[in-house]
């Protein structure tokens, strides 16, 4: 299809809805799959996640954001959020975000939000491996961790 995903962003939160309203924590990583301009990125990204983190736990995980539809799922502190045209199918993409973190899970033998910020070379690489110019290209786990596992050898020698 030609769908395509807009950006994906992994984000790590200590408390997603403060008193103050504002969610805190780092945005662990983004990756974008469409030009955006780098100054409008920030405030976007910050509109994205306010917008996802403030929503009940048994709200739908799929928010209309401008002429996008985010897809989102929380596991503990680790919120995953995609951006997607409405051409995609957001079952499709709820599903590719579990399935990158079943693959987080399998690398790091159960993925906690310290792997994430400490290595976020091969949480880009799982992500790289998976989507390439916004197009989901792999799920199978031990094909998305190949490169990973040759990288590991080599540098265990």
């Amino acid at each position: 299809s030609g769908a395509k995903a807009l950006a994906a962003n992994v984000s790590i939160r200590d408390d997603p809805v403060p008193a103050d309203g504002e969610p805190s924590g780092p945005d662990a990583t983004v990756r974008y799959y469409s030009d955006v301009d780098l100054k409008l990125r920030q405030s976007l990204e910050a509109e994205v996640v306010q917008r996802c983190l403030c929503r009940a736990k048994d709200q739908c995980s799929f928010v209309e954001y401008q002429d996008y539809r985010l897809v989102y799922r929380q596991y503990a502190a680790l919120y995953i959020v995609v951006g997607v045209t409405d051409e995609e199918n957001e079952l499709s993409i709820f599903e590719m975000i579990h399935n990158f973190v079943e693959v987080l899970d399998k690398y790091f033998s159960r993925v906690s939000e310290l792997d994430i910020m400490f290595n976020l070379d091969r949480v880009h690489i799982i992500l790289d491996e998976m989507i390439q110019n916004g197009h989901i290209v792999e799920t199978n786990k031990s094909r998305v961790l190949a490169p990973l596992t040759a990288i590991d050898k080599i540098c265990d020698g």
